[in-house]
C-alpha cells in the first residue's frame, strides 16, 4: 500500500434502512479519511448515525434490508458489496472492532481464552501452544492483573471493564491496521473509563494503529482525540482537528455541544447549563433539504441557511457545513 495513501477512505456513503416500503438514510453523503497512527473521534447525540457507520465499515448490515451506496476503501479494495468470504478475511485481521456492550458481544457459554482464540484460529497458522501464548499475551498486554486465570472464566465471572479489556484484546488479537471503538467507557465508571482510554492510546502508540472511536462524550475526545469529526442527522456538520474544534468551533450544533458540558471552574454557580432545544429527528422526518440543524435553531432566519448545505474549509483541514454558521449566537430560551 502506498505509504503516501489513507488507512481508510470513505466517499459519499449513504447507508438507508428499509422502513415500510421505503429506504431512508442513516446515514447520507458522508467522505472522510482514517491516517495511520491517528485517533479519529466521531462524536454526536444518539440517533445521529455514528454507529451505523461503524457497523458499515465492517460489513455488519442485513443486505435485505439496508441499500448502501458510495466507497469504502481499504488497500484500493471497496468494501461495499465485497462478498462475505473476502469480508471475513478483513475483519479481526485488518479491522478490528470494539463493541459498545461487552457483555452482549461476548458469548456466555465460551471461556474468556476460547473467545480470544477464535481469531487466531481463523486468521493465523499459529499451533495450539503459539495461540495460547498470544492470549496471554494479550490479556496481559490489555492490563487483566491474571492472564492464566481469566483465560478459563466465563463472561459473567468478570467485571464491567475487565470484560471491555477482554473486547479490546479480541480486536487486537491479530494487529489489526485499523480499529473502531464504538463507545468503548459509555457503561464504565470514571475511574475504569480513564484507564481504558490510557490503554487505547498505549495501543494507538505502539501499534501505530488508526483508530475510529465513536462517543458522544467531549471529555473522551478531549482527552484521546486527533481530530474530530461532528455527526448529526447522518451528516458530517463540522471536521477538526481536535485543539481547533474545541477552540474554535463554527457549527451551531458543535458550539451547542460544547456549551452544553458542566464546567468545574465555573464562574457563576447559578448559570444554567445550555440545553439544545429538540430532538434529533427519525429517519421517515428527516428533511431532505435545508440545514438539518435548523429547526432547532428558529432565531436563525431561513436565508442564512445554504438550500444545500455543502461542507466548507473554513481554515486548513477545518470543514463545516453550512453557512450558518457565521450568524449564530446562543439564545435565552423562554421559561
Amino acid at each position: 500500500m502506498n505509504i503516501d495513501k489513507p488507512l481508510l477512505e470513505i466517499n459519499d456513503l449513504h447507508v438507508g434502512f428499509r422502513i415500510k416500503d421505503d429506504f431512508y438514510d442513516a446515514v447520507d453523503g458522508v467522505s472522510l479519511t482514517l491516517e495511520k497512527n491517528e485517533i479519529l473521534a466521531i462524536v454526536g447525540e444518539s440517533g445521529c448515525g455514528k454507529s451505523t457507520l461503524a457497523t458499515t465499515i465492517m460489513g455488519l448490515h442485513n443486505k435485505n434490508n439496508t441499500k448502501i451506496e458510495g466507497e469504502i476503501l481499504y488497500k484500493d479494495l471497496n468494501l461495499i458489496n465485497l462478498n462475505e468470504a473476502l469480508y471475513n478475511k478483513i475483519r479481526g485481521n485488518d479491522i478490528g472492532m470494539i463493541f459498545q456492550d461487552p457483555l452482549a458481544s461476548l458469548n456466555p457459554l465460551m471461556t474468556i481464552g476460547a473467545q480470544i482464540d477464535e481469531a487466531l484460529v481463523y486468521h493465523t497458522d499459529y499451533d495450539d501452544k503459539q495461540r495460547t501464548e498470544r492470549v496471554l499475551e494479550l490479556l496481559a498486554q490489555v492490563g487483566i492483573p491474571s492472564p492464566e486465570r481469566t483465560f478459563n472464566q466465563y463472561p459473567h465471572e468478570l467485571s464491567g471493564g475487565m470484560r471491555q479489556r477482554v473486547v479490546i484484546a479480541i480486536a487486537l488479537s491479530c494487529k489489526p491496521p485499523i480499529i473502531i471503538a464504538d463507545e468503548p467507557t459509555t457503561a464504565l465508571d470514571v475511574t475504569i473509563q480513564a484507564q481504558i482510554l490510557d490503554l487505547l492510546n498505549q495501543i494507538q502508540d505502539e501499534t501505530e494503529s488508526g483508530i475510529i472511536m465513536i462517543t458522544h462524550d467531549l471529555g473522551v475526545v478531549a482527552e484521546t482525540a486527533d481530530r474530530v469529526a461532528v455527526m448529526y442527522a447522518g451528516q458530517f456538520v463540522e471536521i477538526a482537528t481536535v485543539e481547533e474544534l474545541f477552540t474554535n468551533p463554527k457549527h451551531p450544533y458543535t458550539r451547542s455541544l460544547l456549551q452544553s458540558i458542566p464546567q468545574a471552574n465555573q464562574e457563576d454557580e447559578d448559570k444554567e447549563l445550555h440545553v439544545i432545544q429538540g430532538t434529533v429527528p427519525p429517519l421517515p422526518k428527516l428533511p431532505r433539504k435545508g440545514c438539518r440543524f435548523a429547526p432547532r435553531i428558529p432565531w436563525i432566519s431561513a436565508e442564512e441557511h445554504e438550500e444545500d448545505p455543502t461542507l466548507h474549509e473554513v481554515e486548513e483541514g477545518h470543514f463545516v457545513r453550512c453557512t450558518c454558521y457565521k450568524n449564530f449566537h446562543f439564545e435565552e430560551e423562554e421559561a
